[in-house]
């Protein structure tokens, strides 16, 4: 990375630093390696030489990855973005691209579909690649998380880069073993991609429990509502029954959709007693989620200036915590 450097000491150049890491990492010396990125880079930290410092880390944040070494990889990707605050580096698309090619590193490995429940060593392989999984999702979602939050800090916009919302949401729909659906909605609608988003519902539609399916797509549209997002609210509705025409299939014929579709409308004029209408009518479907009354108080504060009930503004604001 390009920065004009405090001051330099005695040093040697990096490159020959990541030569020697990256040798002894490609010979199998993974812990030993990782504890010389870790130090390697300190001792340039330490210099102000933070350009240096971070080629280190990225080098061996995405040597250890490529090796499999997902605990290794994810604490060196860490530690750049640690890196990236203490050496005040701005929020670019330069920064962001770097950011983009460790996150891509991250191995994507799907868990077996086809082993037999009987079978005792099947289940044991099936217990180990869902441990795997569940170290491979903490450790990119550690990693995206401080990345986020760097981002806020130093130049994105004041819920975070979009970009990496979009990473984290796609990396945690596609590769957690126990699916969240709440965190996954949560960064997509601060993220950029309505397309993306609802190309995750449509998938998560043909594959969730029954009940599941209008549960999700209500959860996105008041998620976006209640950011004042009217524009990617409808968006994501048009875009999913773009989708599912193109699958020849539908929306889910029910109340909570009805709703939705009622309330889209609705927000598209001044019209909070039918809003009201809209919630008493349609509450036995919004009570299936406890989040969507907080979501709806929200949107009433957005669109219409109505001041939230008992102070619960921190109980919404805590939804989007869960990085």
């Amino acid at each position: 990375m390009s920065r004009v450097r405090a001051r330099r000491g005695d040093l040697a150049p990096p490159q020959e630093t990541i030569g020697k890491l990256e040798k002894m990492v490609n010979d199998g010396n993974f812990y030993e390696a990782q504890q010389m990125y870790k130090s390697m880079s300190a001792r340039y930290t330490s210099a102000e030489k933070y350009s240096e410092a971070l080629d280190i880390l990225q080098s061996g944040a995405l040597v250890q990855l490529k090796h499999g070494q997902v605990t290794c990889g994810a604490e060196l990707a860490v530690l750049y973005v640690e890196t990236l605050i203490k050496g005040n580096f701005p929020y670019s698309n330069e920064t962001l691209d770097y950011v983009r090619t460790i996150y891509k590193a991250f191995p994507r490995i799907p868990i077996p579909q086809d082993l037999q429940g009987d079978d005792d060593d099947e289940m044991h392989k099936l217990s180990e690649a869902l441990a795997a999984a569940r170290v491979r999702v903490e450790g990119c979602s550690s990693f995206l998380r401080a990345a986020i939050k760097w981002s806020i800090e130093f130049g994105a916009p004041k819920n975070g880069s979009p970009q990496l919302h979009d990473m984290l949401a796609e990396y945690l729909y596609s590769e957690s073993p126990e699916m969240d659906m709440v965190k996954v909605s949560s960064h997509f609608v601060r993220g950029e991609d309505s397309t993306k988003f609802a190309s995750v519902l449509v998938n998560f539609m043909g594959k969730c429990y029954p009940g599941e399916d209008d549960v999700a797509i209500a959860r996105g549209v008041l998620l976006y509502l209640s950011q004042g997002n009217l524009r990617e609210a409808n968006n994501l509705v048009d875009n999913v029954k773009m989708q599912l025409n193109e699958k020849q299939l539908e929306l889910p014929k029910t109340d909570l959709v009805q709703f939705i579709e009622y309330l889209l409308q609705t927000m598209e004029r001044d019209a909070f007693p039918l809003f009201k209408l809209l919630r008493q009518k349609y509450k036995s479907s919004i009570d299936r989620e406890s989040l969507f009354d907080e979501l709806l108080d929200e949107i009433a504060e957005k669109f219409y200036g109505v001041q939230r009930r008992n102070g619960l503004q921190g109980i919404f604001g805590d939804l989007f915590k869960m990085m």
